[in-house]
Protein backbone atom coordinates (compact mmCIF):
# COMPACT_ATOMS: atom_id res chain seq x y z
CA UNK A 1 0.00 0.00 0.00
CA UNK A 2 1.75 2.83 -1.17
CA UNK A 3 -1.02 5.94 -0.52
CA UNK A 4 0.47 9.50 0.22
CA UNK A 5 -1.29 12.36 2.11
CA UNK A 6 -0.19 15.35 0.70
CA UNK A 7 -1.40 17.67 3.24
CA UNK A 8 -4.48 18.04 5.92
CA UNK A 9 -7.29 18.80 3.71
CA UNK A 10 -7.25 14.95 2.09
CA UNK A 11 -8.52 12.13 3.17
CA UNK A 12 -11.40 10.98 5.37
CA UNK A 13 -11.45 11.64 9.43
CA UNK A 14 -11.65 7.82 11.15
CA UNK A 15 -11.39 6.81 14.54
CA UNK A 16 -9.44 3.54 15.49
CA UNK A 17 -9.71 1.55 18.72
CA UNK A 18 -6.55 0.12 20.01
CA UNK A 19 -6.46 -2.83 22.89
CA UNK A 20 -4.16 -5.30 24.07
CA UNK A 21 -3.91 -7.13 27.74
CA UNK A 22 -0.85 -9.34 26.68
CA UNK A 23 2.67 -9.16 26.91
CA UNK A 24 3.19 -5.23 28.35
CA UNK A 25 -0.22 -3.56 27.27
CA UNK A 26 0.65 -0.31 27.52
CA UNK A 27 3.86 -0.75 25.80
CA UNK A 28 1.91 -2.83 22.80
CA UNK A 29 -1.05 -0.13 22.62
CA UNK A 30 2.24 2.14 22.06
CA UNK A 31 3.86 0.43 19.14
CA UNK A 32 0.94 -0.28 17.57
CA UNK A 33 0.14 3.58 17.16
CA UNK A 34 3.61 4.16 16.18
CA UNK A 35 3.25 1.64 13.62
CA UNK A 36 -0.01 3.05 12.66
CA UNK A 37 1.84 6.67 12.30
CA UNK A 38 4.23 5.53 9.89
CA UNK A 39 1.59 3.93 7.57
CA UNK A 40 1.73 5.83 4.19
CA UNK A 41 -1.54 7.09 3.46
CA UNK A 42 -2.36 7.30 7.05
CA UNK A 43 -1.60 10.60 9.90
CA UNK A 44 -2.28 10.07 13.35
CA UNK A 45 -3.55 13.25 14.05
CA UNK A 46 -4.44 12.64 18.03
CA UNK A 47 -4.80 10.21 20.35
CA UNK A 48 -6.53 9.30 23.45
CA UNK A 49 -4.96 9.12 27.29
CA UNK A 50 -4.66 5.14 27.85
CA UNK A 51 -7.05 3.44 29.84
CA UNK A 52 -7.15 0.16 32.09
CA UNK A 53 -10.33 -1.87 31.36
CA UNK A 54 -12.60 -4.71 32.68
CA UNK A 55 -12.21 -7.37 30.13
CA UNK A 56 -16.19 -7.78 28.69
CA UNK A 57 -17.80 -10.98 27.16
CA UNK A 58 -15.06 -13.18 28.28
CA UNK A 59 -14.36 -12.33 31.53
CA UNK A 60 -11.47 -14.72 32.97
CA UNK A 61 -8.49 -12.85 31.44
CA UNK A 62 -5.95 -10.09 32.18
CA UNK A 63 -7.67 -6.54 32.45
CA UNK A 64 -7.04 -4.66 29.14
CA UNK A 65 -5.53 -1.24 27.99
CA UNK A 66 -7.69 0.83 25.76
CA UNK A 67 -6.77 3.68 23.61
CA UNK A 68 -8.78 5.80 20.53
CA UNK A 69 -6.59 7.20 17.45
CA UNK A 70 -8.36 9.60 15.05
CA UNK A 71 -6.51 9.52 11.79
CA UNK A 72 -6.96 11.34 8.64
CA UNK A 73 -6.64 8.84 5.46
CA UNK A 74 -6.55 8.47 1.84
CA UNK A 75 -7.63 4.37 1.96
CA UNK A 76 -10.78 3.09 1.32
CA UNK A 77 -12.11 1.43 4.07
CA UNK A 78 -11.40 -2.26 3.07
CA UNK A 79 -7.66 -0.36 2.26
CA UNK A 80 -7.65 0.85 6.07
CA UNK A 81 -8.88 -2.47 7.65
CA UNK A 82 -5.57 -4.50 5.48
CA UNK A 83 -3.68 -1.71 6.90
CA UNK A 84 -4.60 -2.14 10.08
CA UNK A 85 -4.22 -6.45 10.36
CA UNK A 86 -0.57 -5.97 8.75
CA UNK A 87 0.25 -4.12 11.65
CA UNK A 88 -1.60 -7.00 14.40
CA UNK A 89 -0.28 -9.78 11.72
CA UNK A 90 3.31 -7.65 12.25
CA UNK A 91 3.00 -7.84 15.97
CA UNK A 92 1.72 -10.75 16.78
CA UNK A 93 -1.78 -11.27 16.88
CA UNK A 94 -3.36 -14.90 16.52
CA UNK A 95 -7.20 -14.82 16.07
CA UNK A 96 -8.57 -16.39 19.10
CA UNK A 97 -11.39 -16.86 20.68
CA UNK A 98 -13.79 -13.93 20.65
CA UNK A 99 -13.48 -11.18 23.26
CA UNK A 100 -10.41 -13.48 24.35
CA UNK A 101 -6.75 -12.22 25.23
CA UNK A 102 -4.92 -10.48 22.49
CA UNK A 103 -1.44 -8.94 22.16
CA UNK A 104 -3.15 -6.47 19.98
CA UNK A 105 -6.82 -5.70 18.82
CA UNK A 106 -7.08 -1.98 16.28
CA UNK A 107 -11.12 -1.79 15.47
CA UNK A 108 -12.03 0.99 12.72
CA UNK A 109 -14.80 2.49 14.82
CA UNK A 110 -15.98 5.33 12.82
CA UNK A 111 -14.82 5.75 8.75
CA UNK A 112 -15.95 9.51 8.01
CA UNK A 113 -20.14 9.18 8.20
CA UNK A 114 -19.69 6.21 6.10
CA UNK A 115 -22.07 3.05 7.10
CA UNK A 116 -20.29 -0.20 5.74
CA UNK A 117 -21.64 -3.94 6.06
CA UNK A 118 -20.18 -6.77 4.02
CA UNK A 119 -18.17 -9.94 5.21
CA UNK A 120 -15.04 -8.46 5.83
CA UNK A 121 -16.12 -4.86 7.70
CA UNK A 122 -18.61 -3.50 9.32
CA UNK A 123 -18.34 0.46 9.77
CA UNK A 124 -19.28 1.38 12.32
CA UNK A 125 -18.12 -0.99 14.62
CA UNK A 126 -21.18 -3.02 15.44
CA UNK A 127 -20.56 -2.77 19.51
CA UNK A 128 -18.85 0.36 20.21
CA UNK A 129 -22.09 2.40 21.44
CA UNK A 130 -22.27 -0.34 24.04
CA UNK A 131 -18.58 -0.41 24.79
CA UNK A 132 -17.04 1.89 27.82
CA UNK A 133 -13.97 0.88 27.07
CA UNK A 134 -14.35 2.60 23.62
CA UNK A 135 -16.89 5.35 24.16
CA UNK A 136 -14.51 6.79 27.18
CA UNK A 137 -11.68 7.41 25.07
CA UNK A 138 -13.42 8.56 21.88
CA UNK A 139 -15.60 10.31 24.05
CA UNK A 140 -12.03 12.69 25.34
CA UNK A 141 -10.68 13.30 21.95
CA UNK A 142 -14.15 13.35 19.79
CA UNK A 143 -17.26 13.94 22.03
CA UNK A 144 -18.94 16.08 19.26
CA UNK A 145 -18.33 13.06 16.73
CA UNK A 146 -21.72 11.57 15.69
CA UNK A 147 -22.76 7.93 14.85
CA UNK A 148 -23.55 7.83 11.26
CA UNK A 149 -26.96 5.38 12.09
CA UNK A 150 -27.80 6.52 15.41
CA UNK A 151 -27.57 10.15 14.59
CA UNK A 152 -26.32 10.53 18.00
CA UNK A 153 -22.92 12.18 18.90
CA UNK A 154 -20.36 10.24 21.49
CA UNK A 155 -21.19 12.35 24.46
CA UNK A 156 -25.22 10.76 24.04
CA UNK A 157 -23.90 7.65 23.59
CA UNK A 158 -22.19 7.84 27.27
CA UNK A 159 -25.56 9.43 28.62
CA UNK A 160 -27.23 6.34 27.46
CA UNK A 161 -24.73 3.72 27.97
CA UNK A 162 -26.07 0.37 29.79
CA UNK A 163 -22.55 -0.41 30.51
CA UNK A 164 -21.04 -0.24 34.08
CA UNK A 165 -17.64 -2.21 33.48
CA UNK A 166 -14.27 -0.47 35.18
CA UNK A 167 -12.53 1.70 32.96
CA UNK A 168 -10.23 3.56 34.57
CA UNK A 169 -7.62 6.79 33.12
CA UNK A 170 -3.94 5.66 33.18
CA UNK A 171 -0.83 7.63 33.78
CA UNK A 172 1.93 7.46 31.67
CA UNK A 173 2.92 4.25 32.60
CA UNK A 174 -0.09 2.51 32.05
CA UNK A 175 -1.28 2.31 35.74
CA UNK A 176 -4.49 3.63 36.80
CA UNK A 177 -4.97 6.78 38.36
CA UNK A 178 -6.34 6.27 41.96
CA UNK A 179 -7.48 9.75 42.32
Amino acid sequence: MQAQLRDDAHGVISFVGVGSNMDDPAARCGEALCYLSQVSGIRVLRQSSFYRTEPVGFEKQDWFINAVAEIRTVFTPHELLKATQEIEDKMGRVRGPRWGPRVIDLDILLYGQEVVEDDELVIPHPEFHKRRFILEPLREIASYAIHPVFGVSIRGLMERLDDDSRVYLCRANGEPCLA
